[in-house]
């Protein structure tokens, strides 16, 4: 994509209404802009970012056994009354009425309509386990929203949910799960660690949030040190194998939320060992066994031929609060440093002089062949000044800039920059090329 065709609103000060650092780049990146409190508009360097980790969140589900379906953001409230959770949920629900004055809401999460497409077509055990996810925008009508889209009222989010005949198939599916969680986070180069949790208005007695540990994190969370370290399973792991010595390593150790802190068991642990950190919350995992079958009547034949009611569990990723906790975990003073799984272009290739024969030569060969090699290259072309281009690339954070210009060319190098470290390198353009055709593997 070229600059000078593509839309980048990068803005030199920072709006006095962001708090944190995340709002604050986001804003001056250009991948946002507010149109109601907690409302916000993904312009398209943020929509891009949004795609990349919607797509790792789609093949870590789907590695796991999951199946993608697509329900809607307005839901009956005949549902919600069913399960009996209309009321009780609060003001946090967007409560609708249709010009035939039909009760609607804008969904908050989905358990009630899931239930109901499931009891409407699965009938028989033998058609069990299934787990059922989609990726969706959501509406909670937030007290204060603040701090960006870490804390919006309208976000997107992957929910996924089990159904299984027993409590320990069901068990089984949230294992799958955490595994897929971990896997998940890891891809987008974050260390998320899984923490006991409260169930909230959810439901249920088993409950895990997988938190991102950040100096700007929005709770205060406690764990044991062992967890930041702990191997990945890898991509080929079984999950029809052994998933429970995987989950027992990790909930075996010491982790919890302020809400779920026990200061003496945290107290009995090595000093060294201790962590006490600040942290942000980017997925909740529940079983809650037959909370929403029961009262939904969702059962299925079972293996004796009398009716069953299903076990169940839900997985929830804020996909478009990822975004944000990414840039809350990797940044400096000059901007945005994007890991590469999800950067919302490859790399960024910077012609210091548009209009001169050499740099454009060299400039359109490496845009041209990286593209074909299936690279998503943001070609700087513009007239801009060069300290302002190298500011601007700086702030939206993407991995490496291919820098061209007269005078190297004129020694037959090009530049190559590490966003992250801010290494500088110089190679030729056909070594330049080689370096970045082929994409990494995650």
């Amino acid at each position: 994509m070229r600059l000078s065709r593509f839309y980048m609103p990068v803005m030199k000060e920072t709006p006095a209404e962001a708090q944190i650092v995340s709002h604050r780049l986001m804003l001056r990146a250009g991948l946002i802009r507010q149109q109601a409190a907690g409302i916000y508009s993904w312009l398209p360097l943020g929509k891009r970012v949004l795609a990349k980790i919607e797509q790792i969140v789609r093949e870590e589900q789907n590695r796991a056994g999951a199946v993608e379906v697509l329900m809607p953001t307005l839901q009956s409230a005949d549902l919600w009354r069913e399960s009996g959770r209309y009321e009780a949920y609060g003001d946090e629900m967007l409560r609708i009425t249709d010009r035939h004055k039909r009760e609607m809401l804008y969904g908050p999460t989905n358990e009630e309509m899931i239930t109901d497409i499931f009891r409407s077509t699965v009938k028989s055990y033998r058609q069990l386990p299934v787990n059922l996810y989609h990726i969706q925008w959501k509406f909670r009508d937030e007290v204060r929203p603040r701090f960006g889209v870490m804390r919006g009222r309208e976000f997107l989010m992957k929910d996924a949910y089990s159904f299984d005949l027993d409590a320990d198939s069901a068990r089984k599916s949230y294992r799958r799960m955490f595994i897929a969680y971990l896997r998940t986070y890891a891809r987008m180069g974050l260390k998320a660690v899984p923490m006991r949790a409260d169930t909230g208005p959810i439901g249920g007695d088993l409950s895990h949030e997988f938190i991102v540990l950040a100096d700007t994190g929005e709770s205060q969370v406690f764990c044991h040190r062992d967890l930041i370290e702990m191997p990945v399973p890898p991509a080929d792991f079984d999950y029809d194998g052994d998933s429970e010595s995987v989950v027992n390593e990790r909930t075996s150790l010491y982790a919890a939320t302020e809400e779920m802190h026990d200061a003496a068991a945290f107290e009995a642990l090595p000093e060294d060992k201790r962590i006490t950190a600040r942290g942000i919350e980017v997925g909740h995992i529940f079983y809650f066994g037959t909370k929403y079958s029961k009262p939904m009547n969702a059962k299925v034949a079972g293996p004796e031929g009398t009716d069953v009611l299903v076990e169940m569990g839900s997985y929830g990723i804020g996909v478009s609060r990822l975004a944000a906790a990414i840039i809350e975990a990797s940044h400096d003073e000059n901007g945005i440093i994007w890991p590469e799984s999800v950067a919302p272009f490859d790399l960024a290739l910077v012609n210091l002089k548009p209009g001169d024969a050499a740099t454009d030569e060299a400039c359109s060969k490496i845009y041209r062949e990286l593209g074909a090699a299936g690279r998503d290259v943001l070609y700087d072309d513009t007239d801009e000044r060069v300290g302002a281009k190298f500011a601007a690339m700086d702030l939206i954070g993407l991995p490496w800039q291919v820098i061209v210009g007269p005078k190297g060319l004129a020694k037959g190098e090009i530049e190559v920059k590490n966003r992250r470290t801010g290494e500088r390198e110089s190679l030729t353009v056909e070594a330049a090329i080689k370096r970045f055709a082929t994409r990494p593997a995650f």
